[in-house]
């Protein structure tokens, strides 16, 4: 026995033949409202960036975040599939987005804009990664709704039977990744800023980002049904995990380094 999944139609908007998925819509609603969310922080001057920096950032942020993601799903998962069929790197409306593909073509963004205008890295760094989290949890729902990325089989009793995942209960790990990568981290996120100043040390947000980003995508992978086509690495651990363990030692390592310039 297990809950039935919820009959959601994963398309949002039907105008004729446009179809605007929940998961596109979750990418446009995560960059506005973190194009937002940064835009305050500036008025409010915790943030040593210009308004009109944050609109000019916002175009670079999207295209790092929609080639980054595609080309690392190409490379992380599906390496094999891709080098053969190359040209089908750019059919993004079949699926297949990484998340830390996208967090690389972000940082490369980030290093770009940073140095055409002259300013620290670590400044644009720090402040887009408060608003990072909040998309993150959009975009797991989005997950949820399309009912892909289920998780592995339990007896627990809100254990959910996916369309592709058998008839079998299954941990709801979408949603267990939007908690934790969405909802607590952003929340995290938001106490530093508004509460303890993170601002001012330099690197601080972007390293909790990282560490905490890491933690979420490592514990909910313990849930996570892994990738059929890759399945487990080795002794259990799985792609995402091995990927976010890099973040982890950067995120330590950016904490520590604003420590000493404190």
């Amino acid at each position: 026995m297990g809950l039935i999944f919820p009959a959601i139609d994963p398309v949002a908007i039907q105008i004729g033949p446009l179809a605007v998925r929940w998961y596109a819509l979750a990418y446009v609603m995560g960059l506005v409202a973190g194009w937002q969310y940064v835009r305050r922080l500036v008025e409010a001057q915790r943030i040593e960036l210009s308004v009109e920096m944050v609109d000019d950032l916002l175009l670079w942020i999207m295209l790092g975040v929609i080639l980054g993601g595609r080309l690392g799903y190409a490379l992380f998962y599906q390496f094999g599939y891709y080098i053969k069929e190359p040209l089908e790197i750019f059919a993004v409306w079949r699926g297949g987005m990484s998340f830390h593909g996208g967090l690389i073509g972000v940082v490369l963004a980030i290093v770009f804009f940073a140095r055409r205008r002259g300013i620290q890295v670590l400044s644009v760094a720090d402040a887009v990664a408060p608003a990072f989290p909040f998309g993150l949890m959009l975009g797991r729902v989005s997950n949820f709704i399309n009912g892909e990325l289920y998780g592995r089989i339990t007896e627990m009793p809100w254990g959910m039977i996916f369309p592709r995942g058998g008839d079998v209960p299954r941990h709801p790990s979408q949603l267990y990744e939007a908690v934790l990568e969405g909802g607590l981290l952003f929340a995290l996120m938001l106490w530093l800023v508004h509460m303890r100043n993170a601002h001012r040390r330099s690197g601080l947000l972007s390293g909790t980002f990282l560490v905490g980003y890491a933690f979420a995508r490592v514990t909910s992978e313990l849930f996570r049904e892994p990738d059929s086509h890759i399945g487990f690495l080795w002794s259990g651990v799985t792609m995402g995990q091995t990927l976010s363990i890099p973040l982890a030692a950067l995120g330590f390592w950016l904490i520590a380094r604003s420590n000493r310039s404190e």
